[in-house]
């Protein structure tokens, strides 16, 4: 029998649901928006001591507050090759072994699915290791770059939006390679890797590359990231395909939820 979560997530409207959502976060509704960050943070016990701004009446929009910034303090960075990129639980981890990606318990998807079906891309991470990293409301919302890299292309993949929280990704099969996302590859000095970022119900796959670059929907693509030249715009089916030159920005702010992570054996 199918978990009523599950069913109920089937049958809801979501991207509409998302949209409105998006319009009421976008809002600059004074007293409202304040009422509303007010809530959210009594509800999920969000540690406003941490945020680099802890007046919540300083937001003028819950995106604002959603996307806020730590203090510099908050988070020393370790010394190892790789750090965790997000705040956020590690939800799996593991080998891509013959091209597939462990999500849970019964339940895998192809890692060419993940990676905009791109077969010739996914056997770069053949061996290679994964990590799936949830962020729940709560948690900072900012991502950030778990080594030093470049960033050759960026892929926007069209999809659903269903929740990617434990309980969704334990009931739907292929949760990230259905949702809404956008592929982010490197090259590093420890060989490629991907920065999946999988949209969800209300958040979306809507990001921002420092404060350039919009991916919901497709078309806002902008024509210039973080000061860099464009090489090359292209789409390939639903796909919009950005190929980038120069050295990219090694921060990466975006608001979004459900992150995947792909890197390459040694």
């Amino acid at each position: 029998m199918i978990d009523p979560f599950i069913l109920l997530q089937h049958l809801l409207p979501k991207r509409a649901l998302t949209e409105l959502a998006g319009r009421i976060a976008s809002a600059r509704g004074g007293a409202f928006t304040h009422a509303l960050i007010r809530g959210f943070v009594r509800r999920y016990r969000v540690d406003m001591s941490q945020a680099a701004q802890p007046d919540i009446e300083a937001y003028e929009s819950f995106n604002d507050f959603f996307t806020r910034a730590l203090r510099e303090d908050a988070r020393p960075l370790s010394s190892a090759d790789w750090i965790c990129p997000v705040d956020g639980a590690v939800s799996q981890f593991g080998r891509i072994e013959r091209g597939r990606i462990f999500q849970a318990k019964g339940h895998d998807y192809g890692c060419a699915e993940l990676l905009a079906g791109d077969a010739a891309l996914a056997a770069e991470f053949e061996s290679g290791a994964f990590a799936t990293l949830y962020l729940s409301p709560r948690d900072y919302h900012r991502i950030h770059m778990p080594c030093a890299g470049r960033l050759r292309q960026m892929i926007h993949v069209p999809g659903s939006l269903y929740s990617v929280n434990p309980a969704t990704a334990r009931g739907i099969e292929g949760l990230f390679a259905r949702n809404e996302r956008v592929v982010c590859l490197f090259e590093t000095s420890r060989g490629p890797m991907a920065l999946v970022l999988v949209g969800a119900t209300i958040v979306g796959a809507r990001c921002s590359w420092a404060r350039t670059l919009r991916t919901h929907p497709p078309e806002a693509f902008a024509a210039a990231i973080a000061g860099r030249r464009v090489e090359a715009v292209g789409r390939r089916a639903k796909l919009v395909v950005i190929e980038l030159s120069g050295d990219a920005a090694l921060t990466i702010h975006l608001k979004m939820t459900g992150q995947l992570f792909v890197v390459p054996a040694e």
